[in-house]
């Protein structure tokens, strides 16, 4: 499978810019001590893509996106950061 994946460029002026797939879908729980991310096709690229923007060489360590039910994820779902290190 190819798949073409435009991502937003990392400025200092615009910071870390999100990129949403149309139709995405994730949801996060704790069962039994361990995090489940369940997500459809379009939630599982999105979430891709959050990872791929953050490892570009021009993003600083400590940089982050923070996913919640307000924002980017299911309702009631448990918050979660991604942040590089």
């Amino acid at each position: 499978m190819n798949l073409e994946i435009n991502l937003p460029t990392y400025s200092e002026e615009l910071g870390l810019q999100s990129s949403w797939e149309p139709g995405f879908e994730i949801a996060v729980q704790v069962v039994a001590n361990e995090i489940v991310i369940r997500a459809n096709k379009q939630g599982l690229i999105s979430l891709a893509k959050q990872l791929l923007i953050l490892a570009q060489d021009e993003v600083p360590k400590g940089a982050h996106f923070h996913l919640d039910d307000t924002n980017s994820l299911e309702m009631n779902a448990v918050p979660m950061i991604l942040e590089k290190q």
